[in-house]
Formats: structure tokens, sequence, C-alpha cells
């Protein structure tokens, strides 16, 4: 992420995944302490195609979710610009720089000797190999482990694997704890996962329909892209909500689009759902759900407190 907006999600219908973006407590969040294992980690180091011969002290991120990883694993003060859309944390660097409209020359007069993405757009990782620029792209999870694995790369890249492998281990226990704590039932709640008032979704085949089975719910949108030509991001119709009855309404448009439970409820059909009459429509920090670095404990921990109060 990095996050798009919904609008923008529902122009380019919704294809590209997760990010393609709170008064929870925040353990995930916060860098490892001691940043030491710069000094003493070894460089050369190789992940996948790219090798950096030493740590490197000015990068660039171009991805919200990458910036995240990058200030939680303690490599925070090699970060020297990040893209428009990182506000977090808020000490990032931020700049007028763009994830989804790279340029390679707006980036090299960062002078980086390390850009992380999270795609390739518009040729930008050819254009800056031309400009014999290193480039890490870390692109939309779609397991926890991948935001594991990423985590673990960056750690290397940037000279903090101690730090990437407590902030892993932190989130996995942290993760682990919440499960574990779930209610039992005999009978699975529903749900349906706003990206936006246009009524995009995301099912069970995604990062964030994966951290709802986690918390034991049934996806109401899963049969609207059975085939999976919608690349797990379909656009439902009113009538099917209603008609689906989902137990919890989750919004993550709260932010970019004001959206509520009062105006969940003012749409027509919608005061009748299970979730508007129980008052288990939530809202969710747009950021955070739609973005897979350390705060996903977050947003597991929001939805798993609304499920635990439901009846049942």
């Amino acid at each position: 992420m990095s996050r798009r907006i919904p609008r923008l999600f529902a122009a380019t219908l919704a294809v590209a995944a997760l990010a393609l973006g709170a008064c929870a407590e925040k353990t995930s969040d916060t860098p490892a302490a001691g940043g030491s294992s710069g000094a003493a980690a070894a460089f050369p180091v190789t992940v996948g195609d790219l090798t950096l011969e030493k740590r490197p002290e000015k990068i660039v991120s171009l991805s919200a979710s990458a910036t995240e990883m990058l200030f939680a694993i303690g490599a925070g003060p090699q970060v020297t610009a990040v893209d428009d859309n990182s506000n977090y944390p808020p000490d990032a660097p931020k700049t007028d720089l763009s994830g989804f409209s790279p340029n390679a020359e707006a980036i090299a007069g960062r002078s980086p000797d390390l850009v992380v993405l999270s795609d390739d757009r518009n040729k930008i990782v050819e254009q800056l190999g031309t400009l014999k620029i290193p480039v890490y792209i870390t692109p939309a999870a779609t397991t926890l482990d991948d935001s594991y694995r990423q985590l673990t790369e960056l750690g290397a890249l940037t000279g903090h694997p101690a730090e990437a492998a407590d902030v892993t281990k932190r989130m996995k226990d942290d993760i682990a704890k919440l499960v574990a704590g779930l209610p039992q039932r005999t009978e699975k709640l529903t749900y349906y996962h706003e990206l936006g008032p246009e009524l995009y979704t995301a099912t069970s085949k995604t990062f964030i329909g994966s951290l709802y089975a986690m918390a034991g719910l049934e996806n109401i949108a899963d049969p609207a892209d059975a085939d999976g030509k919608n690349g797990g991001y379909p656009q439902l119709s009113q009538e099917v909500i209603v008609k689906a009855d989902p137990d919890f309404v989750f919004l993550a448009d709260t932010k970019c689009c004001q959206q509520s439970a009062e105006t969940v409820k003012a749409r027509a059909g919608w005061a009748g759902i299970t979730a508007v009459k129980n008052n288990q429509v939530v809202g969710l920090d747009d950021d955070i759900a739609s973005r897979w670095g350390p705060r996903v404990v977050d947003l597991l921990r929001a939805i798993i407190d609304a499920v635990a109060k439901a009846p049942a």
C-alpha cells in the first residue's frame, strides 16, 4: 500500500492486492531495541538477485508498507525519503515522490543507495538499474508469511537482521495470543469488508481475507469471485449484501470516505442487516487495513475484539 484509496481501487477494478493501506496498543510496530547489529552485520548481503556491498545509508521507500517495516526494524535513520502515501510513522521523511507513478529522475535526485518499491510500475526497475541504483521489491502480501519474509529480507539488506527477527517473532507471538483468546462458537459469524462506498470488497483468498479467517469469520463475498477473475476483489451490489445479511460490517473507508455506522444505516435497505441492528458495524483505520507491515497485529486485534463482543 502504497495504499490505494477506494476510488482508485475501484477505477482499476481492484485487481492489484491490498495496497497495491487507533486506540489499540501498538506493540508490533515499535522499532526493536539495540541498533548495534547494523555495525556488526556482515556485508556484502544477497537477497534474491540483489547484492549490496555495504549497508545502505540513503534508502528511498516508495511503499507505505515497506516504510513501516523499515522503521519497525530500526532502519529508520537510514531512510532519507519516502513516498507521498507513507504517513506512518509520523516522522518518516515524506516527500512528493510517487509509488504509483514513479519517476526515475526524481528518485535518482535523492542519491539513494537502495530503493524499495511495491511493484515495477513504468518499468522503473529497469530505469533505476540503468542508473546503477539497487532496487528491492516488496509485492503486496497474500499471506502473513509474505510479511515475515519481507521483514527478514529488509533486515538483511539494511544491516538489521536481529531486529527484524525480533519484530517477526513478536508479531507471531501476538497473533497467536489473539487467536487463542477467541471465544468458541458452534456456528461461524459472517462479515462484509468494505474497501469503499462503491462496495468493492475482499474475499478470503486475499491477505485481508486471511486475517478474518483467523478470527473465525465467514466472508459473504467469496461466491462473488469464486473463479478468481476479479483477483479477490469483487464489487458487490447493495442487494447482494442485504440478502447475505452479514453479522459484521467492517469499514476500511472511514478516513478516505467518511463512512461510519450512521452512514451505513442510512443506506437503502441496510437498517435491517444484522450487523446494523446489533451495532456490529466496525470502523477500521484505512491505512492499517490496507498495509501488510507490523501493524497487521493491530488490525487483527480490532477484528478479534469486535468478534469477542458478539453474543456466543
